[in-house]
């Protein structure tokens, strides 16, 4: 399916998501998008094409697809196919702007900007500026309201088209996985095995899910540094665990998935207990996590039943979320299974909701042994979890 087609899809349900919350308009205001693009763009015009000027595209509850851009970007919107009516400009957006608000007249105008959710922060500060004394002399500059929860449901709620995307890349990703375990020994460095996943992904024509230097994340030692760092110098061990935290890009979409290896030890037939126990308790808490990961269960509800898991088993809290959305980013913006910690905002208060895609991700330190993470990547459904990603039940020891 084309990309065009995917924007048309969302275009559509966009409309029916500002019918069901009763917002009259909603306004995405952009310029020079190739260096500062606002992330609502890739849902409603395209990933791939880029505004110079003030540019305004404008949805309605009422089913109004209108686009004031400037006049050499005018065409290129008319040829996406979702815009209805699209007006050229050449000095200043400031008269069709009015004219097609006056047109209209909503009682509210939703606009980019959220506390909690990046993926709704896309105007700038320079920007909101610049819309309020565009519309000086007008009622309509008192009537905004954040876009946060449209776009939070545009950007969840995903359609037929994008699930289907995300699941191809989750099955490149898990192919490579299973690549990485023939490849594994003791000696191995962690950028050998970052390189040799590079080279089966650029074999695949596949993009990483996020920057190529910090995907994939590897662990190879008890002291190779957790979260979000590049590979380094440390070898693989018998003796030791290796955790692997990699996505693909593929057609526009992406998968972010943690596979876990164990290198058995001289005369060792199975992992120790205190890898076992540290592999079967980020299990548990990840089950524990997909049972309550249904439609209207809070974010931080979700985080709180892995949490609890890990907690009772003796483990100290890991300080991260459970989970977030993943879709055309890694991080993909609304609610996230966090905890009701101040740096995550509202948006751990956000409802789990059909078609949402989530990551299920948390992990454990085991000493001298290493880091233990699994991550999985499920769709939410009405009646239950679609696991997109094929579960990792056990350790796969090498």
């Amino acid at each position: 399916m084309s990309q065009r087609k995917i924007i048309l899809e969302k275009v559509d349900q966009a409309i029916g998501i500002l019918r069901e919350k009763d917002v009259d308009l909603w306004l995405t205001f952009v310029r020079e998008t190739s260096q500062l693009n606002d992330p609502s763009m890739s849902l409603i015009v395209s990933p791939d094409l880029q505004m110079t000027w003030h540019s305004a595209f404008i949805l309605t509850k009422r089913g109004e697809r209108i686009a004031i851009v400037g006049r050499y970007d005018a065409d290129n919107i008319k040829q996406t196919g979702a815009y209805k009516e699209v007006i050229g400009y050449d000095q200043s957006i400031r008269q069709p702007l009015v004219e097609v608000l006056k047109r209209l007249d909503p009682g509210c105008i939703a606009i980019n900007y959220s506390e909690s959710d990046p993926s709704s922060d896309g105007l700038t500060h320079g920007m909101w500026t610049q819309l309020f004394r565009l519309l000086e002399g007008t009622p309509y500059a008192s009537r905004f309201i954040s876009s946060e929860s449209v776009i939070g449901a545009l950007r969840g709620r995903k359609s037929k088209s994008e699930v289907d995307r995300v699941r191809a890349a989750v099955k490149e990703t898990q192919t490579i996985f299973d690549e990485v375990t023939a490849f594994l020994r003791p000696g191995r460095k962690e950028t050998d095995i970052r390189d040799f996943i590079h080279d089966r992904m650029v074999d695949r024509g596949l993009t990483t899910a996020w920057e190529m230097e910090f995907c994939p994340i590897v662990n190879t030692h008890p002291d190779s540094p957790i979260g979000h760092g590049a590979p380094g110098e440390f070898k693989a061990a018998r003796g030791h665990t290796v955790h692997i935290d990699f996505g693909v890009s593929k057609d526009g979409f992406v998968s972010d998935l943690q596979h876990m290896w164990y290198l058995l030890d001289k005369g060792e037939t199975l992992p120790p207990a205190e890898v076992q126990k540290g592999f079967d308790t980020v299990r548990a808490a990840i089950m524990a996590a997909a049972k309550e990961l249904k439609p209207g269960a809070l974010g931080w509800e979700v985080d709180k039943a892995a949490r609890d898991v890990v907690v009772k088993a003796g483990f100290p809290e890991y300080q991260h979320a459970t989970g977030h959305h993943v879709g055309r980013t890694a991080h993909d913006g609304a609610t996230v299974l966090g905890p009701r910690w101040e740096r995550y905002g509202e948006s751990i208060n956000g409802e789990i909701e059909v078609g949402n895609i989530f990551t299920l991700e948390l992990g454990v330190e085991v000493p001298n042994r290493g880091y233990i993470g699994l991550e999985e990547d499920v769709l939410v459904t009405a009646t239950g979890l679609d696991w997109l990603s094929k579960p990792q039940t056990e350790l796969t020891c090498v």
